[in-house]
């Protein structure tokens, strides 16, 4: 599906049915596979042979989908996972380890904050957060000798950061390490990371790629473009033998394969957090409609954001692709058609005011969910960020007034309304 445009390979890429087969991806809700030879069960468990034998691994309508978004990304393999948590945990653990050190973008998710500030250390791997707009010089001196990869998010959830992708790879690259992008806010639909130097890409799929709220899940796609050989004594789990598959090494066995391929054949052996063959389903559904979605939500999205930047209770409003905002330019650069439907502002009243509007709402609902097609509102500090003190807060780019809004696909106007009637 590769010289497809994006509009196509949302709805036709990753199954091919052949004559006969069925036209919509099957959901294979079975957990065992049957073989009628114990020699061809041996060489699927040596990986010796491709096949399913068991839905933790691998199931077909799990590959179906993961092949769509590793098409949609351009990547050369994929995986799916149970969450977006899930899928940034196995990036990083796939290649670091006890006495391991990482560099992160200070402005991510609450919840990736905390997986690697805190539950990855317990691990003995330890975090280095920095400013995503600090200069090359603040970058690099991030780097130790024991870093094994740089991570950011596209989109900043919730502070709308717009990470500078290619300073952020030049100098993962530089340092002999890869860059691992969480692309969950823009989707490939409005930025492909890997254009920019990115090396391997996580989703949450929950968002909006499902786009419906009805799945929870995660994606890991690998660009295929990161040398793991040629820095061999950093990446050992990929270029030394691994002994509980008799000795394969991954780098030699499955070529650029060989990221996606460990973390199946150990990561989610282990540690089981598979993405159920129903919600592979419905995800797929999600995605046939993802490049219809996200210019409406972006297009609505900028419309509320101008309403709210003229209204006299507002204080601020955080959107990149208005004009004015301080990400604009780096939104023109790697996102010239739009960036997501999530804005954020706040009000003069502050925190309480910010509370007491919410309430007010009355199409527009306060849940944890973000990025689907129904606008919903969060104050990440009372909810997604009250684990983090005020100054983590703040270097998480997360004002104590921040609303997080994200701007649904339903009439604007109507969306405006509600706004204007919880304000009032």
């Amino acid at each position: 599906m590769s010289d497809y445009r994006i509009e196509t390979k949302c709805i036709q890429s990753g199954y091919e049915p052949e004559n006969g087969e069925p036209r919509v991806v099957p959901i294979y809700q079975s957990t065992t596979f049957r073989y009628t030879s114990s020699e061809q069960m041996g060489r699927l468990f040596d990986l010796e042979e491709s096949g399913y034998f068991y839905t933790r691994l691998q199931n077909p309508t799990n590959d179906a989908v993961a092949a769509k978004i590793c098409d949609l990304e351009g990547g050369v393999a994929a995986m799916l996972t149970s969450s977006g948590q899930a899928a940034n945990f196995y990036a990083i653990m796939n290649i670091a380890g006890a006495g391991d050190h990482i560099v992160c973008a200070s402005a991510v998710y609450g919840g990736t904050y905390n997986l690697y500030a805190h539950t990855i250390r317990k691990m003995g791997v330890e975090a280095t957060f920095i400013d995503p707009d600090c200069s090359v010089e603040e970058l690099n001196a991030a780097f130790r000798e024991n870093t094994k990869a740089v991570f950011g998010e596209t989109i900043a959830n919730p502070a709308l950061v717009v990470l500078d992708l290619e300073k952020f790879s030049k100098a993962a690259h530089e340092h002999g390490v890869p860059f691992i992008v969480d692309n969950t806010f823009a989707t490939p639909v409005n930025c492909r990371p890997f254009e920019w130097g990115a090396d391997i890409v996580t989703h949450s799929t929950t968002k909006y790629m499902d786009g419906h709220a009805a799945c929870v899940g995660g994606a890991i796609v690998d660009s295929g473009n990161f040398d793991w050989d040629a820095y061999a004594d950093k990446f050992p789990g990929l270029t030394t033998p691994d002994e509980t598959y008799h000795g394969i090494v991954y780098t030699e066995r499955f070529g650029k394969g060989a990221y996606i391929t460990k973390a199946t054949a150990q990561l989610m052996r282990d540690l089981g957090s598979i993405q159920s063959p129903q919600n592979a389903f419905l995800l797929n559904i999600g995605l046939e409609t993802l490049h219809l979605r996200m210019p409406r939500h972006c297009e609505n999205a900028v419309k509320v954001a101008e309403y709210l930047k003229n209204h006299e209770k507002v204080a601020w409003v955080s959107c990149p692709s208005l004009p004015g905002d301080k990400y604009y330019d780096m939104t023109q650069k790697y996102m010239p058609n739009g960036t997501c439907g999530v804005i954020t502002f706040g009000l003069k009243g502050g925190r309480d005011a910010a509370v007491e509007m919410m309430d007010k709402l009355k199409m527009v609902a306060i849940v944890t969910h973000v990025a689907d097609a129904r606008s919903c509102v969060l104050h990440p500090a009372s909810h997604t960020h009250r684990q983090m003190n005020d100054q983590e807060l703040l270097e998480a780019g997360v004002q104590p007034d921040l609303i997080r809004f994200s701007v649904g696909i339903e009439n604007v106007e109507d969306i405006i309304a509600d706004v204007e009637q919880a304000l009032q």
